[in-house]
């Protein structure tokens, strides 16, 4: 099972303030046990909103809204992607993460093919599984 395990930010990371030394060595020995545990599939620090932009759609109408957002409380600093057996192991490894008083994260389950049943025929899985090759081909040339 994949989880999406969203960071919230706080207004230090609105702020753009960046983590301590201190910070950065315990979360890089948290990410050291993920990827040892075959648990990490992927993981970053996202910069604050001001640097980010939203897009609402109506209709045929695109309407581009420049950050910073309000509601910090809604905004996401960063995420890791993860692949472990349960809700319940995603979990205990998010209790072991080196966040001090006030953090906040958010494990949500990544939708799997068979998750979608019959709406998703045999010819569009064929075609998400060329994409997916396609964008990993693509990765591995850069």
């Amino acid at each position: 099972m994949k989880f999406m395990v969203i960071v919230k930010a706080d207004a230090n990371t609105e702020a753009g303030v960046m983590p301590s030394e201190q910070l950065l060595t315990e979360m890089g020995k948290f990410n050291e046990s993920l990827v040892k545990a075959g648990a990490l599939l992927a993981g970053e620090g996202l910069h604050p909103s001001s640097k980010g932009a939203r897009i609402r759609y109506d209709g045929t109408q695109r309407t581009v809204i420049d950050g910073p957002f309000a509601e910090t409380k809604e905004l996401v600093a960063g995420f890791w992607l993860i692949q472990v057996k349960s809700k319940d192991e995603a979990i205990e490894w998010l209790k072991r993460a080196p966040f001090g008083d006030g953090a906040e994260v958010e494990i949500r389950q990544v939708f799997s093919p068979e998750d979608f049943g019959p709406a998703l025929t045999p010819e569009l899985k064929a075609n998400e599984e060329r994409l997916r090759a396609q964008a990993a081909a693509q990765q591995q040339q850069q």
